[in-house]
């Protein structure tokens, strides 16, 4: 991995993907940090060291809302817009005939989720500053806000807030365009990974070396699982009737029973399953929030009845959010691993390819077999996201079974990266080092015919 580094920046080309995409996570970094109009810095402060559900939409928005900048949603909006899409792909006629047009269907669908991505937007904008407005303690977050109290203010809010949004989202299409790696999760991991150092220098400065190495081993443990999970592969053997293999004196080379494989990730889904499963669980809590009572106050009335049992079930300060959250991202897995695979139309491929599956017929059999077959390896990578995705409530049961662990207890809830940022973290290093690697492997390539050429 470090040699391949190396290499690229030693390919004028390379070195400058590489270099404009560090450029633009330094600019998303910049306007992260610039907050939203009349924000009490103090009292957010106060907010987020006492809420949970705060910090898993921090983890979406990049650690920009911690300090409510005007990139506070981040991409949530974006991915919750294209879950919409997905969802209703299948069921749409005319949505799925674009999916099947190549090119010019997904840049409509694309075109699609930029405008959902706006009403969604200004939702979720509201959502966060109700959350803000209702859950302090005692110094107000935001100095006015409200369109009966401060209209102007409350619209200038929300239309920065949506805004921040889309320039992130178009900042991580200039890095997939013009970069190294997927924009939308480089943009991510640049959130996730710039909060590492302060983490871990609030450990040190505490003293809570038993939590510090704690932390240090379950996320070696788990950084070792995740990579050995995303690069597991079951291979199924493929042969070739006859295959041409060039001219020699005038006449076709061919040779036959030709056998290759076709490797079936353990996990294609990549780390996908659990930013859907975090955007769909903090969609109701969102839309919990408008209607619930104020601060010490008890629900009135059937709607803040409901909005209070709904924040209860999914806000994970409660028990049941996390098995709750396990079964999420369990059906996600799925969910995405069919839609990927699907797409794929592998059994049709090879058929038009004259291969066949040794024992299984060409067509509806062979395509059986690879849905049994995927199916059945996606359930050891559906359970172990799960549990990645529980780690934290994991370890807090377990260490709170320990006496003096109290430091680690709490520690928990602020893991140095948090389980899913982690399996975020560690699944787009090792995507964005696999096109690195085929960068540098099409440029040696393109070096040798040349070679060949011009020789």
């Amino acid at each position: 991995m470090i040699q391949a580094v190396r290499n690229a920046f030693t390919l004028p080309d390379l070195r400058k993907k590489i270099l404009y995409t560090f450029l633009i996570l330094a600019i998303y970094r910049l306007f992260a940090h610039v907050p939203v109009p009349g924000v009490n810095a103090t009292a957010l402060k106060q907010l987020f060291e006492s809420n949970q559900l705060l910090g898993l939409l921090d983890l979406l928005s990049g650690g920009a809302m911690a300090n409510f900048s005007v990139m506070a949603m981040g991409v949530y909006p974006y991915i919750t817009a294209s879950i919409i899409l997905q969802l209703l792909t299948p069921i749409i006629p005319a949505l799925e005939n674009l999916q099947k047009e190549g090119e010019r269907g997904r840049n409509k669908l694309n075109q699609y989720t930029w405008w959902l991505t706006v009403p969604l937007g200004a939702l979720q904008a509201y959502g966060q500053a109700v959350i803000m407005t209702q859950m302090r303690g005692g110094e107000p977050i935001l100095a006015s806000f409200g369109f009966r109290d401060a209209p102007l203010t409350t619209v200038a809010i929300l239309i920065t807030m949506t805004a921040g949004t889309l320039l992130a989202v178009w900042l991580g299409e200039l890095i997939s365009e013009q970069g190294i790696g997927n924009g939308t999760s480089i943009i991510i991991l640049g959130g996730i990974v710039a909060r590492l150092p302060q983490n871990l220098l609030n450990l040190i400065i505490g003293q809570q070396w038993l939590t510090l190495v704690v932390f240090v081993l379950v996320t070696t443990i788990t950084v070792a699982g995740i990579v050995i999970v995303l690069e597991g592969k079951l291979m199924i053997w493929v042969q070739y009737s006859s295959r041409t293999l060039g001219q020699r004196g005038g006449r076709l080379r061919q040779t036959r029973s030709v056998r290759t494989h076709i490797p079936l990730r353990v996990n294609m889904a990549g780390m996908i399953p659990l930013i859907f499963a975090q955007s769909i669980m903090v969609f109701p809590s969102t839309i919990a929030s408008y209607f619930m009572p104020a601060a010490g106050q008890a629900p009135q009335g059937f709607v803040q009845t409901m909005a209070y049992w709904v924040d209860r079930v999914f806000n994970p300060q409660y028990t049941i959010y996390w098995p709750l959250y396990f079964l999420m991202v369990v059906f996600f897995t799925y969910f995405y691993t069919d839609v990927v695979f699907q797409q794929g139309n592998w059994a049709e491929n090879l058929r038009k390819q004259g291969a066949s599956i040794p024992g299984i017929r060409p067509g509806k059999r062979t395509e059986v077999y690879l849905t049994e077959k995927v199916r059945r390896i996606t359930l050891a990578g559906a359970l172990f996201l799960g549990v990645v995705a529980i780690l934290p409530w994991l370890v807090r049961l377990v260490m709170a079974l320990f006496p003096g662990a109290g430091g680690v207890t709490t520690g928990s809830n602020a893991l140095l990266i948090s389980s899913t940022g982690l399996l975020i973290v560690v699944g787009v290093v090792l995507d964005t080092m696999r096109q690195l690697e085929a960068q540098l492997q099409m440029r040696h390539y393109d070096k040798f015919l040349r070679r060949g050429i011009l020789g």
